[in-house]
């Protein structure tokens, strides 16, 4: 066909795929077409049954762990960190939450944070992550 139309063959290759019939991901598999083919393509986007485990897991442990704080500290440290609602607050906008300055923020931030760096406090997280699973 290229030859003849004196087209390169690539183009002529792009050309039959693009009019190449579409198959339904809806079209039975098998003998007994109990399958269908959307079946047996993966969903790159979707978490594994085994990443899911981890990730509730490790969001119990974080808890966990979070909770050896006080009720302050452990809420400046989810705002902080985005572990609320998925979005990170400045220390200007924790410390309007809740009425102080963004220097105070931070110095119960960095008390928050030394206490979480406590090997007795953030054994279990620790153990979750290397991976052992012991308390």
């Amino acid at each position: 066909i290229a030859k003849r139309l004196d087209i390169p063959v690539s183009k002529v290759r792009k050309v039959r795929k693009v009019t190449q019939e579409p198959i339904s991901l809806e079209t039975p598999i098998g003998q007994e077409e109990d399958s269908h083919l959307g079946d047996f393509i993966e969903d790159r986007g979707a978490v594994s049954p085994a990443d899911a485990v981890i990730n509730i897991n490790l969001k119990e442990m974080t808890e966990q762990v979070l909770n050896t704080l006080t009720p302050r500290e452990e809420r400046i440290i989810k705002m902080r960190f985005g572990l609320e609602d998925g979005t990170e607050h400045t220390l200007e906008e924790v410390g309007q939450n809740f009425g102080v300055t963004r220097e105070r923020i931070r110095q119960i931030e960095a008390k928050a944070l030394r206490k979480l760096r406590h090997p007795g406090r953030n054994r279990p997280l620790r153990a979750f992550l290397d991976g052992t699973g012991r308390n």
